[in-house]
C-alpha cells in the first residue's frame, strides 16, 4: 500500500510537470498577443494632463530666449482651437504674468502668451466651461554657457469658477515645435554663413595666386618645329568635327538660350522685392533682433532659407539677414 501511495504521488507529480509544461508556453504567447494588440483593443489609456514640457536645448540661453520672446508675441496658440474649422486659437496678446499660474521664483526668464474670452478650447481638462482665459508660459534657464533649459506649460481658466484646468500636452508639444523650427533656421543660416565665408576665403585666394603667376617673368620656351599640314580633302574642319552628331550651330544656340531662360525662371521663383514703405534686415528671425539695415521700396532680395513667419535673404551686395515674410512680394 505505502508502494502505492508513493507511486500515485510520482504519477501525479509527473501530471504536473507536464501540465505547466503546456501551460507556460500557452501564457508566453497570450502575453505577447496582448502586448502588439493596436490601441483601440486595449483599454483605453487615461491622459495626463498638467505634466508640461521641459527640454534641453543645446544653444545658448540669450539666443533661446529671444526666440521664445518672439513667439510668445505671434498672436497664436497651437495644439488647440475654439472651432472644428479652426487650426489655431488666434489673437493672443504677450504678457508678464497671468493669475493661470503662480509667481514663478526658480530664477530664468518668464513669458506668457494670453488669450481673453477664449471659448471652450480643445485638449484641456473637461469641466473647463464656455468661457475663459487660454494661458501659455514659457520659462527659459541657462545650463551653462551652452546649453538651455525650455519648460512650456498651458493652462485654461474658467471665468466664472475661476478654476485652473490643465492641457493635454498638445499645447505645449505644438508650441515648442514653433520655437523649434526658428531655432533651426536659426542655425542653418549661420552654417551657411561660415560656408559663404569659406568660398570668398577660397576665391580670394584663387585670384591672389593668379595675380602672382601673371606678375611672374615669362619663361622661354624651347623652339618647336611646325608639324606639315595635312591635305586630305575629305578631312572635316576642327568647328565641324567638335559638333555633337546630330546638332547644328542653330540647334546649339537654340539648346543655350533654353537653359538660359530656365536659369531665369529658377531664379525668379527665389528672389522677391521689399514692399513698401520698406522693411528692416533682421540679424535673426524675432522682432527683437537687432537690425542690420532698412531695406527701402523695391529692394531686390534672394530668399535662402524659408519658415513659417520669415525669410532669410540675401542683398545683391552679399549682407544676409531675416525679413518677415509679409514685407516681401514676387516680382512682377
Amino acid at each position: 500500500m505505502v508502494e502505492l501511495g508513493i507511486a500515485d504521488q510520482s504519477m501525479s507529480v509527473a501530471r504536473g510537470r507536464r501540465s505547466s509544461a503546456i501551460l507556460f508556453p500557452v501564457l508566453i504567447a497570450l502575453l505577447a498577443f496582448t502586448a502588439v494588440l493596436p490601441p483601440k483593443v486595449r483599454a483605453k489609456e487615461k491622459l495626463s494632463y498638467g505634466e508640461g514640457l521641459i527640454v534641453n536645448i543645446p544653444m545658448p540661453e540669450r539666443q533661446v530666449a529671444q526666440v521664445v520672446e518672439d513667439v510668445a508675441q505671434n498672436g497664436v496658440i497651437r495644439g488647440t482651437k475654439e472651432y472644428n474649422k479652426d487650426d489655431f486659437v488666434s489673437g493672443a496678446k504677450a504678457a508678464t504674468s497671468s493669475r493661470a499660474f503662480p509667481s514663478w521664483n526658480e530664477g530664468g526668464k518668464v513669458f506668457y502668451k494670453v488669450r481673453e474670452q477664449a471659448v471652450d478650447p480643445r485638449n484641456f481638462k473637461p469641466g473647463g466651461g464656455d468661457l475663459g482665459t487660454l494661458v501659455v508660459r514659457y520659462v527659459v534657464q541657462a545650463q551653462g554657457e551652452k546649453n538651455t533649459v525650455l519648460r512650456i506649460d498651458a493652462g485654461f481658466e474658467a471665468k466664472y469658477r475661476h478654476t485652473v484646468h490643465a492641457s493635454d500636452g498638445s499645447v505645449e508639444s505644438s508650441e515648442y515645435k514653433d520655437i523649434r523650427d526658428h531655432l533651426d533656421a536659426i542655425e542653418e543660416m549661420e552654417k551657411q554663413n561660415v560656408e559663404a565665408a569659406n568660398e570668398r576665403e577660397v576665391q580670394l585666394q584663387k585670384k591672389q595666386e593668379l595675380a602672382m603667376r601673371e606678375n611672374a617673368p615669362p619663361v622661354t620656351a624651347p623652339p618647336t618645329v611646325a608639324a606639315p599640314a595635312r591635305t586630305e580633302p575629305d578631312s572635316p574642319s576642327p568647328a565641324i568635327a567638335s559638333q555633337p552628331s546630330g546638332q547644328t550651330p542653330q540647334a546649339l544656340v537654340l539648346s543655350g538660350q533654353a537653359l538660359e531662360d530656365h536659369v531665369k525662371d529658377l531664379r525668379k521663383k527665389v528672389e522677391r522685392l521689399v514692399k513698401g514703405p520698406g522693411a528692416p534686415l533682421k540679424s535673426a528671425p524675432f522682432h527683437t533682433a537687432s537690425t542690420l539695415q532698412s531695406l527701402p521700396r523695391g529692394t531686390e532680395v534672394l530668399i535662402l532659407i524659408s519658415t513659417p513667419y520669415w525669410y532669410g535673404v540675401e542683398t545683391r551686395n552679399g549682407q544676409r539677414g531675416w525679413v518677415m515674410r509679409d514685407e516681401l512680394e514676387l516680382q512682377p
